[in-house]
């Protein structure tokens, strides 16, 4: 315990000057800031110094007039036990909000066996604003069981009601009988004020269970600002009302239909973020154009999808992992960053987006079929700077490679080009062979800002 409660100590001491410090940097105080906490650190090493000649006089005096009068398990027992009274003594007064912002830098499982030692710890451990509980921070003993686990989670909820949790991290995979108990733990736990809501279940585990509305009601969605769902259904309805400030959606293997997230998304004005993910029930995407704030669209692994229509302006970032999907992105002039995967968009890019997203920092193309070579063009991608293609064309063997030299030449500002083909029966003249086979040359180009190039 003495360990401990030194160990409590010095972290406090640590904190306090680092807050102090770090008030005084953003207080422009900078000069007279730091003379005063250079001077706060010599007078705690020097209350620190004679407190430590007190403590070994004292110790020295006491265990030299005790000696007779105890045995040697009851010098230790009292030595520790005034060690930890001297100790306790010595942690620095703080005020409070001091002490309880210091606890709540602390990592989850560290801030819970503090709270074992100090009441004042224990009293900011049933206030922590911060949970994310998990297998790994509950604790990876093979041999515990289901119910211990499900039991030490509805106990720290259970402890925290009433409190103003800000992030709920639910990351129950592993513990596969955690969706019999969700529903009572979103009611204690998520309460108006709340920014942050992350809960997945266990994959394969009755996926269907369904996440109740009604917990992102009652001015819920007023504070909420990121929320990620992972293996379970979700089907909001137009009576949630409109969440103000909700600015990241994830959704993981999520069973939610196409009008119930266009209608999720027709209330969520300030979303930045949406990321899609092996949701199947989804067979059409629509956004809205009042989401003014989207910047990055992500959508991969949804198998039934089809087509994707967006009508958000200020679109900068689009990630599609998925073929046999019809795109239409509207306005398209601040893209920036595109990644695709289909038949023919190697063709697509060099002739469609080289003129629709002229704009564009990085391309990444993946491709399985080219139905024809790559044209040469005027049109140009002046300000690529990083270009991958990905090719798997296993049933075009004629497919003429050398035209990929098109996006070499319309990308003037090219810094990092990467090519990966994967091709086993090509159908071309090598070039080591005999006959009247010219090599082809392509105008002379000066790439001075090409810094890599690999396949």
């Amino acid at each position: 315990m003495a360990s401990a409660i030194l160990g409590l100590h010095y972290l406090a001491s640590f904190l306090s000057c680092f807050w102090i410090y770090h008030w005084i940097s953003s207080s422009g105080r900078t000069t007279m800031g730091l003379l005063a906490l250079q001077r706060l650190m010599s007078l705690q090493r020097d209350r620190q110094r004679r407190q430590q000649r007190t403590q070994a006089l004292n110790g020295s005096i006491d265990s030299s007039m005790d000696i007779r009068k105890c045995s040697p398990c009851e010098q230790d027992t009292h030595g520790d036990s005034h060690a930890a009274k001297r100790m306790m003594c010595s942690i620095p007064t703080l005020p409070e909000d001091i002490l309880q912002h210091i606890h709540s830098l602390l990592p989850l499982r560290d801030a819970a066996r503090a709270a074992c030692s100090s009441h004042a710890f224990l009293r900011f451990w049933r206030c922590h604003p911060n949970l994310t509980l998990n297998w790994h921070i509950l604790g990876s003993n093979a041999n515990a069981s289901q119910e211990n686990f499900s039991c030490i989670i509805d106990n720290i909820l259970r402890n925290h009601s009433g409190i103003n949790i800000k992030i709920l991290k639910l990351q129950l995979y592993g513990i596969y009988d955690a969706y019999q108990y969700l529903d009572s733990w979103l009611q204690v736990a998520v309460k108006p004020g709340i920014e942050e809501l992350t809960i997945e279940l266990c994959y394969g585990v009755d996926m269907k269970h369904n996440v109740p509305c009604t917990v992102l009601t009652n001015g819920v969605q007023n504070s909420i600002w990121y929320l990620q769902l992972s293996c379970c259904a979700f089907h909001p309805t137009p009576e949630l009302g409109p969440f103000r400030n909700l600015k990241s959606l994830l959704l993981r293997s999520v069973h939610i239909l196409d009008n119930e997230l266009e209608c999720f998304l027709s209330n969520s004005h300030a979303l930045e973020k949406l990321d899609l993910n092996g949701c199947k029930k989804i067979t059409c995407l629509k956004i809205p154009c009042i989401l003014l704030q989207l910047h990055s669209l992500k959508v991969s692994c949804c198998l039934n999808l089809r087509v994707i229509e967006s009508k958000a302006r200020n679109l900068s970032c689009f990630i599609l992992e998925g073929r046999s999907v019809k795109v239409s992105l509207g306005e398209t002039l601040k893209m920036k960053n595109l990644c695709m995967g289909r038949s023919n968009i190697v063709c697509y890019a060099r002739v469609i987006l080289s003129s629709s997203m002229p704009n564009l920092k990085t391309l990444t193309i993946s491709s399985h079929y080219e139905r024809v070579n790559t044209p040469m063009l005027r049109t140009k991608f002046l300000f690529l700077k990083w270009l991958s293609i990905y090719l798997r064309l296993t049933s075009c063997p004629s497919y003429d490679y050398f035209s990929l030299v098109s996006f070499l030449d319309a990308s003037p500002s090219l810094e990092t080009w990467l090519l990966d083909v994967a091709e086993e029966s090509m159908q071309h003249e090598s070039i080591f062979g005999g006959g009247s086979l010219q090599l082809r040359q392509m105008p002379e180009q000066h790439h001075g800002r090409l810094k890599t190039a690999g396949s």
